[in-house]
C-alpha cells in the first residue's frame, strides 16, 4: 500500500467565526429548543420549565448585548417571578394531569406562524428606520436605574408593587388550602 501524501498542504481557512459568534450560536440554540419543548411537552409544569429556559436564553442575549440592566430584569421579572407564578399556579390548581390524546400534525399553526413571521419580515425590511444612522450611544449604568428607582420618585410605585404580589400570593395559598378540609387524625 502506497501511503496517500499531498503535493501541497491544505490551505487554513480563517474565518471570522469569533467567541462572540459562538456564545451567541449556542444561546440561540437553547433559547429555540428551550422554546419549542415549552410549546410541545404535555405536562404543564415540564412546559413552565422550558419556559424559564427559555427566559433565560433571551436574558443571555441582553446580557451579550451589553444591556445589563434588561438582562437582570429579565432575570429577575420574568424567570424569577412569572416563571414561578406558572409553576404555583399549576401546582396549586392541582392541573398537572394531562389526558394523553393523539394530535394530528399542527399544519394550521404552521401555516398561520410562517404568514406572520412573513409579515413582520416583510414590515422590517420595508421599513424606513432601517436606512436611519443611529444616535450616540448612551449607555447607562445599572447602579444609576437602580438608584433612580429606589431614591427617586418610583420608590412608593415599587413598594405597592411587592405588596400587591405578596399578597396575591398569600391569596392564592389560602385559595389552595380552602378546598382541602383538615383531617381528624
Amino acid at each position: 500500500m502506497v501511503p496517500l501524501t499531498l503535493a501541497r498542504p491544505i490551505a487554513t481557512v480563517r474565518s471570522n467565526f469569533g467567541h462572540m459568534d459562538l456564545a451567541f450560536w449556542i444561546t440561540a440554540g437553547w433559547t429555540v429548543l428551550a422554546a419549542g419543548a415549552a410549546l410541545s411537552f404535555r405536562n404543564p409544569v415540564h412546559c413552565a420549565l422550558c419556559l424559564a429556559l427559555a427566559f433565560a436564553g433571551l436574558a443571555a442575549f441582553y446580557l451579550e448585548l451589553g444591556a445589563e440592566f434588561v438582562g437582570f430584569a429579565q432575570i429577575l421579572v420574568y424567570i424569577g417571578a412569572v416563571a414561578i407564578l406558572i409553576v404555583f399556579a399549576i401546582l396549586l390548581t392541582r392541573t398537572s394531569e394531562v389526558d394523553e390524546e393523539k394530535r394530528a400534525f399542527p399544519w394550521t399553526g404552521i401555516a398561520v406562524a410562517a404568514i406572520v413571521f412573513l409579515t413582520f419580515a416583510g414590515a422590517i425590511r420595508s421599513s424606513a428606520a432601517g436606512g436611519r444612522m443611529p444616535v450616540r450611544e448612551v449607555k447607562p449604568l445599572v447602579k444609576q436605574l437602580g438608584m433612580q428607582m429606589f431614591e427617586g420618585s418610583y420608590v412608593l410605585a415599587l413598594e405597592v408593587a411587592g405588596l400587591l404580589l405578596t399578597a396575591a400570593l398569600i391569596g392564592a395559598a389560602v385559595i389552595a388550602l380552602q378546598e382541602y378540609p383538615k383531617r381528624q387524625d
